[in-house]
């Protein structure tokens, strides 16, 4: 069995091997993990906020926010032909900003959040991260 350390250096290799001959393909990659996300986040976590610690509120605006990330990424892979780096450097930000909103929120909420919750953003923001430091990479190309 691997250790998450090197399941995290594969996932960010196949990552980097999709993007290698088609670097706008980070943007279905990320759309694709924002749409996941979302859905996850509404339609499964929402109905059990209890289990998880958060409001209601709280994780419906943390879906809406992926939703909309999802748009504007899949809309990237789509619609751009040439020079998608400004879009990137928007998504990356925006990425950024998601783990940081979902830090702030867990720390805010931490007399309530569960050990569930704990798990589900914990390794939503490691899913993330290493989407971010493909991104990243994938810029400075």
């Amino acid at each position: 069995m691997k250790e998450n350390g090197e399941e995290k250096i594969e996932l960010s290799r196949s990552w980097m091997q999709i993007t290698r001959k088609k670097p706008k393909n980070i943007f279905l990659i990320d759309g694709v993990g924002a749409l996941v996300t979302a859905l996850i986040i509404y339609f499964i976590l929402n109905p059990y906020n209890e289990y998880i610690g958060l409001s209601s509120e709280v994780l419906i605006f943390l879906s809406v926010v992926a939703f909309a990330f999802c748009i504007y990424s899949i809309s990237c892979f789509f619609l751009l032909k040439h020079h998608w780096q400004p879009f990137l450097k928007i998504i990356i930000l925006a990425n950024a900003m998601y783990c940081l909103t979902t830090i702030s929120v867990l720390l805010y909420c931490q007399k309530t959040v569960t050990t569930l919750g704990l798990f589900y953003f914990i390794g939503e923001i490691i899913v993330i991260g290493t989407l971010f430091l493909v991104e990243m990479k994938l810029l400075k190309k």
